[in-house]
């Protein structure tokens, strides 16, 4: 497995692969824009090639992008559903102009709707973002903490979601390991780890797990909360992290760090760390 981080994008994005090689890193993430939202500026293709030489300058193979914050496919308000729908398409437009390897996206809450309905528009809204699309970066489902009634917590429900879209372009899962282990699932020895990617594998399929968020946690498991702790200094620990980014399955994929700003390079280094063992 190769690991990064989060990189910012503040003052010119195409600063961003710098700051990831000087964090230590093999692969990185961010966002193309405010993850608040606001104006969204332009990325011209001069832009994007420019980006692309930077990161081939700093030996950054893979890269991706997350989009903003406000996204919610499960919302009954119109305005909020239609644009998210928009922002989604649009960040999968930007990142291909970038090189991106994927897009991942939270889904939203089922809170408004009903869990169920909630999964329906979700559902139609992926549809919506994916028909048509022709560019080569893929969009990813990242699974949920589960709080307030976020969609995409239980592998049944994101396994639900997937073969009803149906679409090549959406092609798997970003697996958040504190996200997971903040919806039940177990992460913390050789046997849990693999009694969860076992589940994992009879629900979804490992083949469509294609990118990781590593952050350990700063709650017990089960708790639905999403507070991200810096590796093997939360509830999921050292071993645990030692299993998941030595699972054969995941070799060569890329993994990153969405930890606290202080000590996220001192996180690359224990997971490099973790990867000879």
């Amino acid at each position: 497995m190769y690991f990064g981080a989060h990189i910012s994008i503040a003052k010119n994005i195409l600063e961003a692969p710098k700051r990831a090689k000087d964090l230590g890193c093999e692969v990185f993430q961010i966002f193309t824009r405010s993850p608040q939202g606001g104006p969204t500026p332009e990325i011209s293709e001069e832009m994007g090639k420019k980006f692309r030489a930077e990161c081939e300058k700093y030996g950054l193979a893979d890269y991706v992008v997350h989009t903003p914050y406000f996204i919610n496919l499960g919302s009954k308000s119109s305005r909020i559903f239609y644009g998210s729908v928009s922002a989604i398409r649009q960040e999968l437009e930007r990142a291909s102009m970038l090189g991106a390897k994927y897009v991942m996206t939270h889904l939203g809450s089922g809170k408004d709707l009903g869990r169920a309905e909630g999964i329906e528009q979700t559902v139609k809204g992926l549809k919506k973002i994916v028909e048509d699309y022709n560019g080569k970066t893929e969009l990813l489902i990242e699974n949920s903490a589960g709080a307030g009634e976020i969609i995409g917590d239980q592998f049944e429900e994101i396994a639900e979601i997937l073969n009803s879209v149906d679409h090549k372009k959406l092609s798997g899962v970003c697996f958040d390991t504190c996200h997971a282990f903040s919806s039940g699932y177990d992460l913390r020895t050789l046997e849990t780890v693999s009694r969860t990617f076992d589940e994992f594998d009879k629900t979804i399929g490992l083949d469509r797990v294609k990118w990781f968020h590593l952050n350990d946690s700063k709650f017990e498991i089960f708790n639905h909360k999403d507070r991200h702790e810096h590796i093997g200094k939360g509830f999921i620990g050292l071993e645990g992290f030692r299993t998941v980014v030595n699972f054969s399955k995941f070799k060569n994929l890329g993994g990153v760090i969405e930890t606290p700003p202080d000590g996220v390079a001192d996180d690359i280094t224990v997971l490099k760390e973790l990867r000879k063992k």
